[in-house]
């Protein structure tokens, strides 16, 4: 080892940071600030759980605040004792904070209004602040395979929860929430603790993606890589949306165009599961029907061409900032007439951002959306970080992934938070500078002697 270099470059992460401490009252006092700095990664899934369980109609007595609260308070802390530049080279995070700055202005006046504020974190605040805030908690390989392991269980229980719903056993449905007809929509459809089938279809889809990677890295295999991959076009299936079928099907498409020869296996097996998983479900009682019925309704298709004509109307009175957050519902409904409605939401996230934030929030969020597909860039040659979420099997998919969710936020309106967070978890993940080659040689030399 060259003595000389190894004491002008210090490790990558400090032993105090990774190793408990010997017992002092100074280190006793000091005691959760080197808590949150060490299990930063942890608080983060931690928050990202408690996302998933939390939809905006179900009240977790404001436990997704604390959590989130407690994650910045963590990766800044790590950021700081770690040393790590506090202004990180992001693709489009200058659009970020401009449009969360924007919306925050427009929504000044409806302060009282305590769903505004919250729809204004789960689609701007949190997932912006994730994607700034992931590079600095899964800055090793260790932590990142933490989160490839959350993500794979997390896959597993809505394959397990869809595929129970499509087969009526409710009562493996957990939480019961997610069966509560009082709450959300679509109670016919695998619809899963988002209450909502096509948030439930995007986040099969993207960690679908995720597993798929991880199928190729070896990562997940054996029988449960089999079962996970084998339930997950059945559970696409029981989300009963045609959007979110067809993104699956596209998505599936480009992976079998792959160069990988792994890859393209599997999404040759994947396509033989989802046809015999399309003829085991017409065996089941009124299933042929359902699914008929589904692909060629046209009630829905006429409420949102109508909500569709009287959005664009508002969008031409106030064109450049828009109306404000939150004020699209209850303006449409004076506006469109022959149908018995309470609220019309946009079904689209693009005319709702023109609606509300006019064509200055449109443009930033377009610019935000050029900038995940940029989220991708530079190539990992360091194996350490090539086998994990941050290597360039999940970057080559990374297009595919982003496709997901652009084209489904034609449909839906994305204010679900776990979506959000997960989206912008990984693009803040791949979008993070890796350590330069000198400090990982000179890490890897230190472990090596």
């Amino acid at each position: 080892m060259n003595t000389a270099r190894s004491r002008m470059v210090p490790p990558l992460v400090p032993p105090w940071a990774e190793t408990p401490p010997t017992f002092s009252l100074a280190n006793f006092a000091l005691a959760p600030v080197l808590a949150a700095v060490r299990f930063a990664p942890q608080i983060f899934i931690l928050a990202l759980t408690i996302f998933l369980f939390r939809p905006p109609d179900v009240d977790l007595y404001q436990l997704d605040r604390i959590a989130f609260g407690l994650l910045v308070a963590a990766c800044l802390l790590r950021a700081t004792l770690l040393r790590k530049a506090f202004r990180p080279s992001l693709p489009a995070l200058r659009p970020m904070v401009a449009l969360s700055s924007l919306t925050i202005l427009t929504t000044l006046g409806e302060s009282y209004n305590a769903q505004t504020w919250s729809l204004l974190a789960a689609k701007f605040v949190v997932p912006y602040a994730l994607y700034y805030l992931a590079g600095f908690a899964f800055d090793t390989p260790a932590s990142l395979r933490h989160l490839e392991t959350f993500l794979l269980v997390t896959l597993a229980y809505l394959c397990f929860t869809a595929i129970a719903q499509l087969l009526g056993f409710d009562a493996l449905v957990f939480p019961s929430f997610i069966l509560d007809p009082s709450i959300g929509i679509h109670m016919d459809r695998a619809r899963g603790p988002f209450l909502q089938a096509v948030a439930n279809g995007v986040v099969l889809n993207v960690l679908g993606l995720v597993a798929l990677d991880s199928y190729r890295r070896g990562r997940l295999c054996g029988l449960p890589g089999a079962l996970l991959l084998t339930a997950l076009p059945v559970a696409i299936l029981a989300t009963m949306t045609r959007a979110v079928w067809l993104s699956f099907i596209g998505s599936i498409a480009w992976v079998g165009l792959s160069e990988c020869r792994v890859l393209r296996k599997a999404s040759l097996a994947l396509v033989g599961t989802a046809v015999v998983g399309f003829l085991i479900s017409l065996a089941i009682p009124n299933q042929l029907s359902t699914l008929a019925d589904r692909a060629e309704e046209q009630g829905p298709i006429d409420i949102r061409l109508a909500i569709y004509r009287a959005a664009l109307g508002m969008a031409e009175e106030k064109p450049l900032l828009g109306w404000g957050v939150n004020q699209m519902p209850q303006e449409v409904v004076r506006r469109v007439d022959g149908y018995r409605l309470e609220s019309y939401w946009a079904h689209n996230s693009y005319l709702e951002i023109l609606v509300e934030n006019g064509l200055l929030g449109l443009t930033l969020y377009l610019s935000i959306a050029i900038g995940l597909f940029r989220a991708r860039r530079g190539k990992i040659t360091n194996e350490a970080w090539r086998g994990t979420l941050a290597g360039n099997g999940l970057r080559k998919l990374w297009p595919v992934l982003v496709c997901v969710y652009l084209f489904n936020a034609c449909f839906v309106v994305m204010n679900y938070q776990f979506v959000n967070a997960l989206i912008f978890t990984l693009a803040g993940i791949l979008a993070a500078r890796q350590p330069s080659q000198e400090r990982m040689g000179y890490a890897t030399a230190v472990a090596a002697s």
